[in-house]
């Protein structure tokens, strides 16, 4: 079934991303709620499966949720660009997180790599400001982005995090934390121009699919097969619930891009480190320490500065 088309030209189309839907917005946010109990997810599904095989399986299971629930529109349906564009990039962002973290050869590094990956709701912001085409967009959202960038960091790395190890692994072990950067800036670019091709049609099913299938590729490639004792049936649970929190997530999201408010979908990204390190610490059943909460004092700050500099710039031009 196609979509309609806007026919009125003073009014934005809703489907190439630009208008304002109330409903978008708030599927659009969440998908960051399903997102943010992903990390504690996958490392049951982890400890089960392995670090390569929980991947495959958990995309696997997703994508098969998502073509039951969200059943795309026929291929030849969707713009041709759109459908190489935004499937290139949503199948390496995840090829390249997935790569970085079976990269990180310790568990600081591990950190610092997701760290790294948490760049994309900064950069996100920042890219969703320059095309908004609003004068001086992006230099008003920068303080506010720092501030909640510097949240991330703290909420995310807690006491743990040491800038000079940081930097000594980057040094020693560079490939991670470079995939893991680029991933954030193809997150980022995919969530701001993908919209405008899309024509109205969500790729997320297919794109999740492909993601599935190119795991697979990676985990088989690694060397790595079947485990060699069945995993327990809470393993399998995990996997299903992991399937449903991501796959759900992406399917939100996508909606959200597409009818939603970028600008607030943006802002709100930054709750998807904070929830999914929240998740990932209480499952380990370690309270969360006074850096946690300062990181989160300091991501509502700088998403709170954003909004009144922006509110303070239109009313100034209204």
């Amino acid at each position: 079934m196609k979509h309609e088309v806007n026919k009125d030209p003073d009014r934005p189309n809703p489907l190439n991303g630009h208008a304002v839907s109330y409903k978008g917005t708030v599927i659009g946010l969440s998908a960051i709620l399903l997102w943010g109990f992903m990390a504690g997810l996958v490392r049951i599904v982890a400890d089960n499966f392995g670090a390569t095989l929980d991947s495959a399986l958990v995309y696997t299971v997703g994508g098969m949720l998502l073509l039951v629930v969200r059943k795309p529109a026929p291929i030849s349906e969707y713009p041709r660009k759109y459908l190489l564009v935004g499937g290139v990039m949503f199948v390496l962002y995840e090829a390249f997180i997935s790569l970085a973290i079976g990269l990180a050869s310790t568990s600081v590094q591990s950190l610092e790599v997701s760290l790294v990956n948490y760049l994309w709701p900064t950069l996100l912001v920042l890219m969703t400001a320059a095309f908004s085409h609003k004068k001086g967009a992006v230099w008003r959202a920068l303080p506010g982005a720092v501030i909640a960038t510097i949240g991330v960091s703290l909420a995310v790395g807690g006491e743990d995090f040491d800038v000079n190890v940081a930097l000594q692994n980057i040094v020693s072990n560079p490939l991670p934390y470079l995939m893991a950067f680029a991933g954030a800036f193809i997150w980022a670019i995919y969530a701001t121009v993908t919209p405008s091709m899309s024509n109205g049609y969500d790729g997320t099913t297919v794109f999740f699919c492909c993601v599935a299938v190119t795991l697979w590729i990676i985990h088989f490639v690694s060397g790595q097969g079947l485990p060699v004792q069945a995993p327990s049936v809470w393993g399998f649970v995990a996997v299903f619930t992991c399937a449903l929190s991501i796959a759900g997530g992406y399917a939100c999201w996508g909606y959200g891009m597409l009818h939603g408010n970028m600008e607030t979908l943006a802002l709100g990204s930054y709750a998807t480190p904070i929830l999914s390190t929240a998740s990932g610490t209480v499952l380990l059943g370690v309270a969360l320490g006074a850096p946690f909460w300062v990181g989160v004092i300091l991501v509502v700050a700088g998403s709170l500065i954003n909004v009144w500099i922006d509110k303070r710039a239109t009313k100034h031009t209204a």
